[in-house]
C-alpha cells in the first residue's frame, strides 16, 4: 500500500450557501473527475490565495455569483483511489445576481429532507451527513 505522501493532496473549499431552507449544490460537469456527482460549489486552492480568495474566484467562474465568505462550518478530510482531499467549507452569503450553470452542469436548491436524494462524492456526502445531524 502506498504512503499518503505519494497520493496528490488538494486543498479545496466549498461554499454552504442557504436560502429559505434549502442549500445550494451543483452537479458536476460530465467531463469532470467525478462526472455527474453532486457537490456543494467550491473549487481548488491556488498556489498563493486564500481560501476566501479562492471560494470567491471558483463560484463567480462557476456560477456568476458573488458571496461574502463568513466562518469555516466544517472541515473534512477525504482519501480518494488516486489522490487525498482537505475539504473545507464556509458559510457563504449571496449577494447577487441569482447562480447561473457555467461551469457546472445543473444547480438546484435542495431542502435537508431532499438532499439523499442527490448522489454526493465522499467529501461532500461528509457535509450533507453533518448537515442533516445538525441542519442549523
Amino acid at each position: 500500500m502506498a504512503a499518503l505522501a505519494d497520493k496528490p493532496h488538494y486543498r479545496v473549499v466549498a461554499a454552504l450557501l442557504e436560502r429559505d431552507g434549502k442549500y445550494l449544490i451543483t452537479q458536476r460537469r460530465p467531463e469532470a473527475r467525478l462526472p455527474l456527482l453532486w457537490e456543494f460549489p467550491g473549487g481548488k486552492v491556488e498556489i498563493g490565495e486564500s481560501d476566501q480568495e479562492a471560494l470567491a474566484r471558483e463560484l463567480h467562474e462557476g456560477m456568476a455569483i458573488q458571496v461574502d465568505v463568513g466562518q469555516l462550518v466544517l472541515h473534512v478530510t477525504h482519501g480518494y483511489s488516486g489522490y487525498d482531499l482537505d475539504l473545507l467549507v464556509y458559510q457563504c452569503t449571496l449577494k447577487g445576481p441569482e447562480p447561473r450553470a457555467l461551469r457546472v452542469n445543473d444547480i438546484r436548491w435542495v431542502g435537508p429532507d431532499d438532499l439523499t436524494r442527490y448522489q454526493f462524492p465522499g467529501a461532500d456526502q461528509q457535509t450533507v451527513d453533518s448537515l442533516l445531524e445538525d441542519p442549523t
